[in-house]
């Protein structure tokens, strides 16, 4: 057997896709992915970022975790209500902090 498939027209071969290394530019997207899913860049954060997204399909894929992350933890988390006890503990103990370290 012949490891020539060069004469081989039923294969369908195609070379394996080279992966786009991580960047200093894409680690800077990723560091910002989150300002841009929460609305809180400037607009011209915002367009650089969506513009990478375009052209790197390893961060837009990192996007879409983060993006899938954020609605899932607004899904299950949406519904919970802090216990009006906890809630009063919670501002007396900050409040204790707020007074000792004033």
């Amino acid at each position: 057997m012949s490891d020539d498939f060069s004469n081989h027209a039923d294969h369908d071969f195609r070379p394996p896709v080279v992966r786009r290394s991580r960047t200093s530019e894409c680690a800077a997207v990723i560091a910002e992915v989150w300002t841009l899913l929460d609305g809180e860049c400037t607009t011209e954060t915002r367009d650089k970022l969506r513009h990478h997204l375009e052209e790197c399909p390893t961060c837009l894929r990192q996007y879409g975790v983060e993006e899938r992350v954020k609605r899932l933890i607004a899904t299950k988390c949406s519904g919970d209500k802090v216990p009006d006890a906890l809630r009063q503990r919670l501002r007396i103990q900050i409040s204790r902090t707020t007074i000792l370290r004033g």
